[in-house]
């Protein structure tokens, strides 16, 4: 008897473990243009609802915390990923094709700016993140402010070496983004000058094979 509980109980999780099965994207940075103006990044996976692989690579205006011209890119396969495939290559593919863009842009590489802030797989996240620059003595406190179901905006106090306190906003709390039920801040990236941030968001979304993990940035000057 004891073990029919016990294999009833198994096969109930796995059961609500598939119900709320989705997929979650894998964030990649793509760097930086040499003079900080621009940024690129990527994300790619293989979709639960279709068991194709997916990828997408933006470049953002850094200062305009909008998307340059032509610098949206996306790809979803209709052909299922082979057993054991990420989407890797889905992303190596766009990225081919993104070329002309990375140029004009003049985007490095390389140039992947420092990262301030990381919130570990699984670990909670405060309310306020609270963390130090110790390079440059700066302290940051940032808060991810829901605006509504859908939308958000992002907040951060930074106070310099000297004391100087300055505030500083990202994002813009009238875009409603239907489908999205959370928004986390997963990193913050100084960019290579020093004076922008890039604040990477993950965000999930529902969909009927349940919630799905993607990426978006938010960026900001400091001066």
């Amino acid at each position: 008897m004891a073990k029919r509980v016990i294999l009833f109980w198994a096969l109930f999780l796995i059961a609500a473990l598939g119900a709320s099965a989705g997929d979650i994207a894998q964030f990649v940075n793509l760097g930086f243009s040499a003079d900080s103006k621009y940024f690129m990044f990527g994300q790619y996976g293989v979709s639960e609802k279709s068991s194709s692989p997916f990828a997408e690579a933006y470049v953002v205006d850094v200062a305009k915390n909008l998307y340059a011209s032509r610098g949206v890119r996306k790809v979803a396969y209709t052909r299922a990923a082979e057993p054991g495939a990420n989407g890797l290559g889905a992303l190596l593919t766009i990225l081919g094709d993104a070329l002309p863009q990375t140029r004009q842009y003049r985007v490095d590489h390389l140039l992947t700016g420092r990262m301030l802030y990381l919130l570990v797989d699984g670990a909670p996240a405060n309310e306020v993140l609270e963390f130090r620059d110790f390079q440059t003595g700066r302290s940051y406190a940032v808060s991810l402010l829901r605006s509504g179901s859908t939308s958000f905006h992002i907040t951060a106090s930074v106070t310099d070496k000297n004391g100087a306190v300055r505030a500083v906003t990202a994002g813009d709390p009238s875009i409603q983004r239907p489908g999205v039920t959370s928004y986390q801040i997963k990193q913050v990236i100084l960019a290579p000058d020093g004076n922008s941030l890039v604040f990477v968001v993950q965000k999930e979304e529902q969909d009927t094979k349940g919630s799905n993990f993607r990426y978006m940035v938010e960026t900001t000057r400091l001066q």
